[in-house]
């Protein structure tokens, strides 16, 4: 029998530029003010975040200027390029192996468009096989992490001792528009930050490491409007429904549920959980659905809280966290994205 794939390492990488949110709370309110937005009601979205700094990839004076697709999209491939590269060496450095040693790479990444993708610009920094077979995926949004991860599981269980890179890359500053006065544009500059992650999978019996031996996804029906992009001619304008808490308390248990019970499982069978942190709300209203005391999901809090939401790499910082705590059984897991889907992952750390 084919061995579960496992988690050689795990590195994530930031941007130079740390911005506190008190900052960028005065910042958000001197430029929507210009605008006659409702940026004096939303205010208290700050505060009231749970976040305390996040980084970017461009200087806060970058947001007070007007920026054309080309220009944001220039500074994406840029800055995109520096942190998978940097987070990249990291992971293969902690796995004590080289780049040439790579089979597989996926790069994971829905807040900028390179064509050709970052995987192959990548190869032109970085001494990769140049029979190194690449899988670029755009689109996942939050989703992307845990997605990232178990479409290089399934890749490395179909190629037994095959080396799969997995990088996942959000720069989500870069999609601000400031003439944009919508409520939606505005909370995001409340949430979003950059980040970037990077993780090697294998799948060999001698392997060690944390192992994911599970994954799957629900998409429901009928939500194409709950999270996404829509298409401006300056860039990307955010689209993401206040509808999301009242979703997942309805619906998110169940699609849950299902999950674990196509694995033969059932949430006691749990050792915790791994959860993309969207926002307070959606913290909140997670832990509710999953049964946690209030404030319990302490380490997705504490990278929301250091970082914001970096988008698909987020869920990478909380594994990191995780890990680092040395823990043991079974762990799920799951993030939220554009589709509207719910990403699962089953990971086993240190035996049952």
């Amino acid at each position: 029998m084919t061995a579960d794939p496992s988690l050689l390492s795990l590195a994530t990488a930031l941007p130079p530029y740390r911005l506190a949110q008190e900052e960028v709370a005065l910042t958000a309110r001197a430029v929507f003010a210009e605008t006659g937005s409702e940026i004096e009601r939303l205010l208290p979205v700050y505060a009231n975040s749970g976040i305390e700094c996040r980084y970017s990839c461009v200087p806060r004076d970058w947001y007070h200027r007007p920026a054309s697709w080309k220009t944001r999209n220039r500074l994406y491939i840029e800055n995109a390029l520096d942190l998978i590269e940097k987070a990249a060496r990291d992971g293969l450095a902690q796995a004590g192996l080289p780049a040439e040693a790579v089979d597989t790479l996926v790069t994971v990444s829905t807040t900028g468009i390179a064509t050709p993708s970052l995987d192959a610009r990548l190869m032109e920094r970085l001494p990769f096989r140049r029979d190194l077979q690449r899988l670029p995926v755009f689109g996942l949004g939050c989703a992307g992490g845990v997605l990232g991860l178990a479409r290089a599981a399934a890749l490395s269980r179909a190629a037994p001792g095959s080396l799969v890179l997995v990088l996942v890359v959000e720069l989500c500053g870069l999609t601000f528009r400031a003439q944009d006065m919508g409520r939606s544009n505005i909370i995001a500059t409340a949430l979003f930050g950059d980040g970037a992650a990077a993780a090697l999978i294998t799948c060999d019996k001698s392997a060690e490491g944390p192992r994911l031996s599970g994954w799957g996804e629900h998409t429901w029906p009928g939500s194409l409007d709950v999270m996404g992009w829509r298409i401006e001619d300056d860039g990307f304008g955010v689209l993401f429904s206040r509808d999301i808490p009242a979703i997942l308390r309805a619906e998110f248990g169940a699609a849950v549920d299902a999950f674990l019970g196509s694995q033969g499982l059932t949430r006691k069978d749990l050792a915790g959980t791994v959860c993309h942190p969207g926002g307070a709300k959606v913290i909140e209203t997670l832990e509710q659905v999953l049964g946690y005391a209030p404030g319990a999901m302490t380490d997705a809090r504490a990278v929301l809280r250091d970082y914001g939401n970096m988008s698909a790499a987020s869920v990478l910082f909380v594994l990191d966290r995780v890990l680092r705590g040395r823990p043991r059984g079974r762990y799920l897991m799951t993030a939220l994205g554009p589709g509207f889907t719910a990403a699962f992952l089953l990971l086993e750390a240190g035996g049952r």
